[in-house]
């Protein structure tokens, strides 16, 4: 039972942080530094990301509690969001705004340090990692079953961090054309996890067990 609640989070988490997805990005961003200072600021990005996930983790229940949103609502909320995500994951459309957005940090020659913004936030926690881990939590009471989840984002994490590091060679292997269709097929799988959270928030909001 605990086996397969990790390998759901895992899934889920592994689908919308898209470690894959994140190397090519932090590859570009990163193409002036030498190589401590990208290793130095890929440990920063995984680590910040993992603290604010973790907080959200941790408080997210209390934080909708003090917002009076119910449970049910978030879910509901939180598919959407993801099936939007996922709907671009298919069609390259959230590739093409990382893209535009990491452009737009080489275009900044200022900007040295990439390891907060873009990369922790909104890249690696961004909207959709916080609402799955909140609702990966909400939705599974005990500390065991907390522990797993927690478990399944730190794995995550550390092959997030091994993608960013090796993210110039592991591009020079998967190449372009490898990294899209990857990324589609994690978009439907994402689309799939995504109608499950709506389907169980509407369950339960009208009583449907």
């Amino acid at each position: 039972m605990l086996f397969e609640l990790f390998l759901s989070a895992f899934i889920t988490l592994f689908v919308v942080i898209d470690p894959p997805g994140c190397a090519p990005i932090y590859a570009s961003v990163t193409k002036g530094a030498n190589v401590a200072q990208r290793r130095g600021m890929a440990v920063r990005a995984v680590f910040v990301a993992g603290i604010i996930l973790l907080v959200f983790a941790l408080f997210g229940e209390q934080l909708l509690g003090a917002l009076h949103i119910e449970l049910d609502s978030f879910r509901i909320a939180g598919g959407i969001m993801l099936f939007v995500i996922a709907i671009d994951m298919v069609f390259e459309k959230r590739t093409q705004r990382r893209e535009e957005r990491a452009q737009k940090i080489i275009d900044t020659p200022e900007i040295e340090d990439v390891s907060i913004f873009p990369m922790a936030m909104p890249m690696i926690a961004g909207p959709g990692s916080i609402a799955s881990i909140m609702l990966l939590v909400a939705q599974n009471d005990g500390l065991d079953r907390a522990l797993v989840i927690l478990g399944a984002l730190g794995a995550v994490l550390l092959l997030t961090l091994a993608a960013l590091l090796a993210a110039g060679p592991l591009m020079r292997v998967l190449g372009a054309k490898t990294e899209a269709v990857v990324t589609r097929l994690l978009g439907v799988l994402l689309a799939a996890l995504a109608a499950q959270f709506v389907i169980d928030g509407l369950r339960g909001s009208f009583g449907l067990g």
